[in-house]
C-alpha cells in the first residue's frame, strides 16, 4: 500500500489509521529509507521519533529521487534492502512514478502537489478535540496549496463538506467542497495555509474581523505561517488558537501511518 495523496487510502484506512493513533504504538523491527528535501522541522522532528519509537532502523538517502537515474531502477535495486520509504521531494509526479515501480510501502513526506501525513493529522486532531468531522464545519481560507488539496481529498473520500474561502481563480468543481469568494456563514475550524509563490493579495490576509464575521471559530494555521502574509493578525492573541500542541499529534499519527502500511 502506498501514500501518495489521501485518495490512495479508502474511508476503512483512514478510520484505522486514527484507531492506531489512539492506542499505545508497539514497536516492531524494520528498516526504512528516509529523503527529505528541504527544512521541514516538524515533520523531520516527528518522523524520526517515529522510526525510533517503533523500533525501525532509517538511513537517510539525501535527495535520491534527484538523480538521472530511472524510478524503476532504483526501486529494484534499493527494495531488498528497505522495508519502507519515507520520502519528502517537490517533484510529485517522480514520487509517483517511484511508488508505482517500488514493492515495498511508500510515504510522502511532502510534495508540491500534496501533503497526506499533515491532513491526517489535523484531521484526527479535529475529530479528538472538536467532534466528527461530518458534524464540524470546517473552511479553508485562502489560494490552494499542496496541503489544501489534501483536505479536498479528505472530503471526498469521508463524506463530509468543506467550504473553500478563496479568490475566484482558484475556484474548482470538487465534490464535498463549496468554493467561495465572500463569508456567507459561520464555521467552527478555519484551517490557513503559506501562500503559494506568486500570490500577494492583502484582502485575503486573515484578519481578526474576518473571524469575528465567521463566528470566532477555531484557528488551525498550518505552520510555518506568515504573519503579514496568510494572517495579519499573531494567532497567539486570538482565543481560538488551536495552539502548539495540536501538532504533537503529528507523531501519532505518523506512528500510526507507518504500522499500518507495514502491516499490509
Amino acid at each position: 500500500m502506498k501514500l501518495i495523496r489521501v485518495k490512495d487510502l479508502s474511508a476503512k484506512d483512514i478510520r484505522s489509521i486514527w484507531s492506531l493513533a489512539t492506542k499505545p504504538s508497539s514497536p516492531f523491527s524494520g528498516h526504512v529509507a528516509w529523503s527529505f528535501e528541504g527544512n521541514g522541522i516538524r515533520t523531520r522532528t516527528t518522523f524520526i521519533q517515529a522510526f525510533r519509537e517503533l523500533n525501525l532502523s532509517f538511513v537517510e538517502l539525501p535527495n535520491f529521487l534527484k538523480t538521472n537515474e530511472r524510478t524503476a531502477d532504483l526501486a529494484g535495486y534499493l527494495d531488498p534492502f528497505y522495508d519502507i520509504y519515507v520520502v519528502r521531494d517537490s517533484n510529485h509526479d517522480r514520487l509517483t512514478e517511484f511508488a508505482n515501480a517500488s514493492r515495498r510501502p511508500v510515504v510522502n513526506a511532502m510534495t508540491s502537489l500534496a501533503h497526506p501525513c499533515e491532513v491526517l493529522t489535523d484531521a484526527f486532531s479535529i475529530e479528538k478535540t472538536i467532534g466528527s468531522l461530518t458534524k464540524t464545519q470546517i473552511t479553508l481560507w485562502g489560494p490552494t496549496t499542496n496541503v489544501f488539496r489534501s483536505w479536498h481529498e479528505l472530503a471526498a473520500v469521508l463524506g463530509f463538506e468543506l467550504d473553500h474561502l478563496c479568490d475566484a481563480q482558484f475556484h474548482e468543481n470538487i465534490p464535498n467542497v463549496r468554493f467561495s469568494e465572500t463569508i456567507d456563514s459561520s464555521t467552527d475550524v478555519l484551517i490557513t495555509d503559506a501562500w503559494p509563490a506568486g500570490f500577494d493579495n492583502a484582502a485575503w490576509s486573515l484578519s481578526s474581523n474576518h473571524l469575528e464575521a465567521m463566528g470566532k471559530p477555531k484557528l488551525l494555521p498550518t505552520p510555518p505561517f506568515s504573519i503579514g502574509r496568510e494572517i495579519a493578525m499573531d494567532p497567539l492573541a486570538y482565543k481560538g488558537f488551536m495552539g502548539y500542541e495540536q501538532k504533537m499529534d503529528l507523531l501519532t499519527v505518523q506512528k500510526a501511518i507507518l504500522s499500518y502500511l507495514m502491516a499490509k
